[in-house]
């Protein structure tokens, strides 16, 4: 089981309002408030009595992982539940690899199909006439990329 580190735990003394947080992570206001909304940030926000957004510290660190995440590919849905592991004193790397390992396949997937449609934009583009035969002509919009 994972500890907090003295640096995760916070007073309402060392809070960070939602400005700091934004300036600190280069996230805008908006996206933080979206994060908590839907259940990212749950653990390291706490509200004032006036109800405003109290972040601890290790907030910027989870915001820097929701980041990265999401550059890899990740969805939003894929890092609530690698956050999930996290907050369970877990260490998510295996389920983060998992994800990564899917990741990468679509990727080469995504690549694979990429090659084939410049290849065949290549033909089409070799075999190009601007003044087609006139009986295609009548028969078709374009008959340079219509069979």
């Amino acid at each position: 089981m994972r500890s907090d580190s003295p640096s995760d735990r916070s007073t309402p003394s060392n809070r960070l309002k939602i400005g700091q947080v934004a300036k600190v992570s280069g996230l805008p206001i908006k996206t933080i408030r979206y994060y908590e909304d839907i259940g990212l940030l749950s653990p390291t926000v706490a509200r004032s009595p006036a109800g405003y957004r109290l972040f601890a510290p290790a907030v910027l660190n989870r915001l820097s992982f929701i980041k990265r995440a999401q550059n890899l590919g990740l969805s939003l849905d894929e890092v609530r539940q690698v956050l999930g592991v996290h907050d369970q004193g877990q260490l998510p790397c295996r389920d983060v690899k998992d994800y990564l390992v899917e990741k990468l396949a679509a990727v080469q997937d995504q690549i694979n199909e990429l090659t084939l449609l410049q290849g065949e934009l290549q033909d089409i583009l070799s075999r190009w006439q601007e003044e087609p035969p006139l009986e295609r002509q009548d028969r078709t919009i374009c008959p340079n990329i219509q069979r």
